[in-house]
């Protein structure tokens, strides 16, 4: 399932048009990456929990040379599943 399909059953169980599925949607998704800039973590009930942690910076290989190249410290998302999700994915 991608974004579109999202989309679409929005706008089939909701009932709402297309455009306006898309737009929630699209808010849903940036108020998540914004409060995942801002260090914060969004917590959504039987769904899981998203957040941003600091990744340490390392050394990798370039796997078509064997160079080492130095990759630095980041912030990357993580996510969560909830204890709800986790079951009824069993």
């Amino acid at each position: 399932m991608n974004k579109a399909d999202i989309i679409n059953k929005i706008h089939e169980e909701l009932g709402v048009t297309k455009a306006d599925a898309e737009r929630m949607m699209d808010v849903f998704v940036d108020n998540l990456v914004s409060t995942l800039k801002s260090g914060d973590e969004v917590s959504i009930a039987g769904l899981g929990i998203f957040s941003a942690k600091m990744r340490n910076a390392r050394t990798a290989r370039n796997p078509r040379t064997g160079e080492a190249i130095e990759v630095p410290a980041m912030r990357v998302p993580k996510f969560r599943a909830a204890k709800a999700l986790k079951d009824a994915v069993k």
